[in-house]
């Protein structure tokens, strides 16, 4: 069956592959090869699979090489790009604290012009009340002058009936006369006196009414004054504060926490911050613009908080050369073993030797070799935050030393349970494991 299968091939390929010999000639015979055209065209085959091999393999040589210069081209974009981003907020940085310099200094400003404000409104008082003295003093003259024409008055007719009843009629019309107009002349004279009194006593009043309006003028234009100037200072706080508040969310940490552990830790607080409490008189009463003005300080106090929490806090970045991140936090393929596991870290990977930097201010806990991360910094920060450093090539710190942001810990390694070398960074949360890239991009945000 097969080989009459193959003789109708055969048939059927003569037209395009007809038979062909090959003759072989030795010393004494001659010989020769038939290829029939099934041969031929399986030889013909298997030299088509062999060039197909050929050009594919080429071609798989040609694309891994191709590929590889693509991703170097890329890495080197991709660092491009980084190194742009980190210019870029360094300028960011710069600009935020141009911005609570110049709230700082307005505030200064604001502080000095309310001084000035108040010094004018105690002013303002003083003449108050001295016209007040000056006036009840005139009305004093007025009431005296008054008493002492009423007493004038009855000592003249007490007079008229004493020297009545004592002369009877010895005394002459002339007598009379000379009294009556010696008394006349008296009053003509206390009542001159006492009419010049009056007009004085009425121009002083016209005048303590006039300045009494300007006063009260005056002092609507302080309020006025005084709502610009709070106005501002409360929106240029709002602008600094803001962006602060927006960083401590993003790191999990709550500003009212911050604010509140700051300000316990601090030994006495800032003289300028201190609130008001006395206000134009001297009395210890609460007004409109003492309120606002201890609002403000409130913000400035909690702009001091904040930049005293950001010192504190483990945000920096850990190496500052150029890395590649190679393990992310959360659930993994365990490199080892091969099994799922969670992964309470970052792994960055570089050359050997990279400085590995504190990322805040801290103590070290812990600086030895351990059986899994092997050569581990641990360093202790405040508001109950740990960070970790493992797989460490060498140690520069030593257990209990106090180190500083940026400070250089130790160089990148691969000792412990590593497959190369890089660096396991972790945050821990009272003991309890974080993203360490919340707090990276929380810096990223402020420095």
């Amino acid at each position: 069956m097969f080989r009459r299968q193959l003789v109708r091939l055969n048939q059927r390929l003569e037209r395009r592959l007809p038979e062909q010999r090959v003759f072989l000639r030795s010393d004494n015979t001659t010989r020769f090869v038939r290829l029939r055209p099934a041969s031929q065209l399986v030889g013909i085959i298997a030299v088509g699979a062999f060039f197909a091999w050929g050009v594919l393999a080429t071609s798989i040589l040609l694309m891994d090489s191709i590929g590889s210069g693509t991703l170097r081209d890329q890495a080197m974009r991709e660092q491009a790009n980084y190194e742009q981003r980190l210019n870029q907020m360094a300028v960011e940085r710069d600009r935020h604290a141009q911005s609570a310099e110049a709230a700082q200094a307005r505030f200064g400003e604001a502080m000095a012009r309310i001084s000035d404000m108040q010094l004018q409104l105690l002013d303002s008082e003083q003449r108050r009340l001295e016209l007040e003295t000056g006036i009840d003093t005139v009305q004093q003259t007025v009431r005296r002058v008054v008493q002492e024409r009423d007493q004038a008055r009855a000592q003249l007719a007490e007079a008229k009936n004493t020297l009545e009843a004592e002369t009877g009629t010895v005394r002459t019309a002339a007598d009379r006369s000379r009294d009556t107009q010696q008394m006349l002349d008296y009053l003509v004279v206390a009542m001159k006196g006492m009419g010049q009194d009056l007009h004085t006593q009425g121009v002083d009043a016209e005048q303590t009414r006039n300045q009494a309006q300007m006063l009260a003028l005056e002092n609507e234009l302080l309020k006025d004054r005084n709502h610009v100037i709070f106005t501002q200072l409360e929106e240029a706080l709002d602008t600094v504060i803001g962006p602060l508040e927006r960083v401590f969310r993003s790191a999990n940490v709550s500003p009212d926490q911050i604010r509140r552990l700051v300000r316990q830790g601090a030994n006495s607080q800032s003289a300028s911050l201190q609130p008001l409490s006395v206000s134009t008189s001297g009395a210890m009463t609460s007004s409109p613009d003492i309120s606002r003005a201890n609002r403000v300080l409130g913000k400035l106090a909690d702009v001091q908080a904040y930049r005293q929490g950001l010192e504190r806090l483990p945000i920096s970045r850990p190496v500052s050369a150029a890395v590649r991140q190679t393990s992310g936090f959360g659930m993994r393929r365990h490199p080892l073993t091969g099994r799922s596991k969670m992964h309470n870290g970052l792994d960055w990977a570089a050359s050997r030797g990279t400085p590995i930097l504190a990322a805040g201010d801290g103590i070290v806990t812990t600086a030895e070799r351990q059986r899994g991360y092997g050569n581990i910094v641990i360093i202790k920060h405040e508001f109950g935050l740990e960070t970790y450093y493992a797989h460490l090539n060498s140690l520069n710190v030593r257990e209990g030393q106090r180190v500083s942001r940026g400070q250089k810990i130790g160089g990148m390694g691969t000792t412990g349970a590593s497959t190369g070398v890089h660096l396991h960074y972790e945050v821990r949360v009272n003991g309890r494991p974080v993203n360490p890239l919340t707090y990276v991009r929380a810096g990223q945000n402020v420095f």
